[in-house]
């Protein structure tokens, strides 16, 4: 799976330094500050994307005496680098575009220029895809914050592109920092939500909804033999989930049937859910001390 993370990383990489030279020549050809700003998201892009590769591959590692739960947080480290690279980015587009806006110039050779930052535009929209669907599949937050940032370039790239029409269309030449002072909103939008996306991660949020139902589920099959549950933790590391459990069963088990009961239910958390680490408590039901420790779990009833 890391190894299938990398490979995307290197994508993104190859993606932003194609994008930066056609949108470096767009910018050149029609002296736009809306293109230069989009050049300049791009260079954002291929820093973010180097980060990216160095947290996937550091995230990959495995756990050591120091790391007893992984490395895989590593990933939060790059999706916080991009989140503020985008801030620093949407800074300089901004400044730019007010320069630009107290002394418009002309622009020159729009149609040429058009056309390499719409080839940009349609290079990252594909990758944008392509890394979506991966790190969806992966879980890799780092994956999807590439793309959501590439995404982002894209709307910029069209926005950037509108704003040179109607520059062409009206004469009016302050559309084009204007257009530029949009987009730099825009990405810092962006980068809040990513920033917002990465602290949720570091402060160990909860799985999802439909992941929690689906351990209930699981739950759900062995209530009819007596058995209880309680005391459900659960949160996420990078592409990794940790859940941890109370298991109820009749004190007069032995501890081999304790035990075989517990496997059986690990294993069917970790087939629904892939990449889960699960952690089982084995108590007895007739002891009044094991419903001591209801007040941990999130629900009242599992």
């Amino acid at each position: 799976m890391s190894s299938r993370a990398r490979s995307y990383a290197y994508l993104s990489i190859l993606a932003a330094i194609v994008t930066i030279a056609l949108k470096l020549g767009a910018y050149r050809l029609t002296g736009s500050v809306g293109l230069l700003s989009d050049a300049i998201e791009s260079g954002v892009n291929l820093v973010a994307a180097l980060i990216a590769l160095w947290a996937l591959t550091y995230a990959a590692k495995p756990a050591d005496a120091e790391h007893a739960f992984g490395h895989s947080k590593a990933e939060y480290f790059s999706s916080a680098a991009e989140g503020g690279l985008i801030m620093l980015a949407a800074a300089s587009i901004a400044i730019e575009a007010w320069r630009r806006l107290l002394h418009p110039e002309p622009l020159t050779q729009i149609g040429l220029g058009l056309g390499l930052s719409l080839l940009a535009t349609a290079v990252n929209g594909i990758v944008a895809l392509i890394l979506l669907k991966a790190g969806r599949r992966l879980r890799s937050i780092t994956l999807r914050a590439d793309a959501h940032h590439l995404f982002t370039d894209v709307w910029t790239s069209g926005g950037v592109v509108l704003g040179i029409l109607l520059v062409q269309v009206t004469g009016w030449l302050v559309l084009d920092p204007i257009v530029a002072l949009v987009v730099a909103a825009n990405i810092v939008w962006a980068g809040l939500r990513l920033l917002r996306e990465t602290g949720s991660g570091l402060l160990d949020t909860a799985l999802p909804e439909d992941e929690q139902q689906a351990i209930a589920l699981i739950f759900g099959e062995y209530k009819h033999q007596g058995i209880q549950f309680h005391a459900l933790r659960t949160r996420i590391a990078g592409s990794r989930r940790f859940i941890s459990f109370h298991v109820l069963v009749p004190g007069n088990w032995t501890v081999q049937q304790g035990h075989e009961l517990c496997e059986e239910i690990e294993l069917a958390i970790e087939r629904v859910l892939p990449g889960s680490h699960v952690l089982t408590h084995l108590e007895p039901l007739e002891d009044p001390a094991s419903w001591n420790d209801r007040e941990l779990e999130r629900r009242t009833d599992i």
